[in-house]
């Protein structure tokens, strides 16, 4: 799990709780389910007019992407590319063959074949770049989902404002029943605004960094199969390749490499 997500969900909620009991007020004043009804609700019922209904559903699973800690290791995939490099150099690209099955990754293995399989570089580069531009497009329009519901939900906190606001206004003459009209006009902008920057903006903002995450690996696999289809020396493949890493990262990986 990302306990910096897990982490920043439970702080928020608990932050909250605990500004309303030092002000000292009721956590029952702040439950009010006509207003879950408008805000909730009905951001759900929008987010069906704008989305297919199966990729709605799929919505879960995006969330567990944003919970749970993927396992990107850029300076472990820099030392395999290296030795592939090593090892095509020693005994010529078909000898990659032998350690195709031991990829995990269906991207990189795909590359490799294609650079076994005497595929021209530049047929390899097109191929694996588009195929790095349709992930891309894939991931932005599943993270598009939290940024329409992320204004959906806050615009009908304030449609649920409106409601309260008009059911006051018609029943001023019941004195016992402006507060509870307020009450749903207050509280659902509240909710709106809770569930769009605690949870659906965030869990976007995770989406992205997971993304971002991918095309770094998925970028340094083209660099580095291309460079051994060209057959670089691995030293030149080690460099082009780290240079992808922030500073603080290529003395370690370099060190581990060797020089």
């Amino acid at each position: 799990m990302d306990i910096a997500t897990i982490i920043g969900l439970i702080s928020g909620i608990v932050f909250l709780i605990l500004g309303i009991i030092f002000a000292k007020g009721s956590l029952l004043l702040f439950w009010d389910p006509p207003s879950v009804m408008i805000t909730i609700g009905g951001s759900i019922a929008a987010m069906l007019v704008s989305f297919p209904l199966a990729k709605f559903l799929k919505i879960w699973d995006y969330v567990k992407i944003a919970l749970v800690t993927q396992k990107y290791n850029p300076g472990e995939l820099i030392i395999t590319l290296v030795s592939f490099s090593e090892k095509a150099r020693r005994e010529g690209l078909l000898a990659l063959e032998d350690d195709l099955d031991e990829l995990d990754d269906e991207f990189l293995r795909k590359g490799i074949q294609l650079v076994v399989d005497g595929t021209d570089p530049e047929l390899v580069r097109r191929i694996m770049e588009t195929e790095l531009e349709n992930m891309m497009t894939r991931h932005d329009s599943n993270k598009r989902m939290f940024d329409e519901w992320g204004s959906y939900a806050p615009a009908f906190g304030m449609i649920g404002t409106l409601m309260g606001l008009i059911l006051m206004l018609v029943n001023l003459e019941d004195r016992a029943m402006i507060g509870p009209y307020m009450a749903v006009a207050l509280i659902t902008t509240l909710y709106g605004a809770i569930l769009a920057n605690l949870v659906l903006l965030p869990i976007s903002t995770k989406l992205d960094l997971r993304t971002g995450e991918e095309v770094l690996l998925k970028s340094i696999m083209i660099e580095g199969v291309l460079s051994i289809q060209s057959g670089d020396n691995p030293r030149i493949v080690k460099d082009k390749l780290v240079s992808f890493l922030p500073p603080a990262e290529r003395e370690a990986i370099s060190q581990e490499v060797g020089e």
